[in-house]
């Protein structure tokens, strides 16, 4: 009986013709992942919400009146609230863009399509998130009469293009190897954990000192204190910083893209 083996004889690439093919199916599965996220919960969306504002007191009390960081004039919950606005996105569409294969196992077994669409759809949902929590954010520069910078407004996609670069790279790289090594959902709420604390949330960058070169090897970084430094004009951009945490970025997109591209023809026979 002859065997046939359906699979994709392409180069590594983006490859968004194929994509663009797909997008019907690229919709249909973030709306389900948008539906499914906030289905049979009390107050749905909201949870977008709820969560950054709880952690913003926490870190306030903890971090702004009993460490009583200095944030240069800026009111604590507006400062520990603009790192926790991108942070957010970062670690909730980062976990579930590496959880996104084994969760649609079902699907990966019975069809072809570019399984690349899995993890990115799983991200788009989290940017509904980040538009919500903007509100509160935007409340909170009013409760306390905060004026924004232009240039923050300006700069905010190219910070949210390479925070989804960022995740996407890390993304792609974790689901993939979660397919044969299910450690990873140990594994990464870890890391995310240990990575919130390398990242300058509830700090200013200039706080580290000497170790101050770690944050030029985490993307989230410089995005986080150039968004602080124009928006909440905190000081003048740091272009080193700014200029790693693109190229990082980029280096963490391209590896986490060539390995889940590597390794997808097997996903199906492994998952």
């Amino acid at each position: 009986m002859a065997e046939y083996v359906i699979k994709p004889k392409r180069p590594i690439g983006l490859h968004l013709k194929e994509i663009w093919r797909f997008r019907e199916l690229f919709l249909a599965l973030t709306v389900r992942d948008m539906k499914v996220r906030y289905k049979q919960t009390a107050i749905g969306v909201l949870w977008a919400v709820f969560q950054p504002f709880i952690l913003m007191v926490v870190f306030t009390i903890f971090f702004g009146r009993i460490a009583q960081i200095s944030t240069n004039g800026v009111p604590y919950p507006i400062f520990v609230y603009s790192g926790l606005l991108f942070w957010n996105y970062f670690s909730n569409a980062l976990s579930a863009a590496s959880g996104s294969m084994v969760a649609n196992q079902a699907i990966i077994q019975k069809i072809y399509f570019p399984r690349i669409i899995l993890p990115t759809a799983s991200v788009v949902v989290f940017l509904l998130d980040f538009i919500f929590s903007s509100i509160i954010f935007a409340g909170l520069l009013i409760y306390y009469h905060v004026t924004p910078n232009i240039t923050g407004l300006l700069l905010l996609v190219p910070m949210l293009l390479i925070t989804t670069l960022t995740l996407l790279g890390i993304g792609l790289f974790f689901s993939a190897v979660n397919v044969k090594y299910r450690d990873v959902r140990y594994v990464l709420p870890f890391f995310i954990q240990l990575l919130l604390f390398v990242t300058p949330v509830i700090y200013p960058a200039t706080i580290l000192g000497e170790y101050k070169w770690l944050l030029y090897l985490n993307p989230m970084s410089g995005v986080i204190d150039v968004f602080r430094s124009t928006f909440l004009s905190l000081g003048s951009i740091s272009w080193p910083l700014f200029g790693s945490s693109i190229l990082v970025s980029i280096i963490f997109f391209l590896v986490g893209l060539a390995y889940f591209q590597k390794t997808e023809r097997y996903f199906a026979d492994l998952i």
